[in-house]
């Protein structure tokens, strides 16, 4: 049976993907990664595109 979800905009920018995780190479004492998360600049983390009457504020 398919599962109908609601169209959201999604950032154009970063396809969804909005939080990207890189290591640097080293490590913790615990021996974890040392990682460095990246927020797309353009929706803040959200995944979603603000639609354009949104966007337009003032005069």
């Amino acid at each position: 049976m398919p599962v109908h979800t609601p169209n959201r905009p999604v950032c154009h920018h970063c396809a969804g993907f909005c939080v990207a995780v890189i290591t640097t190479g080293g490590r913790h004492r615990d021996g974890s990664r040392v990682l460095l998360r990246v927020v797309c600049n353009t929706c803040q983390g959200t995944g979603r595109a603000l639609p354009a009457a949104l966007l337009r504020a003032g005069r």
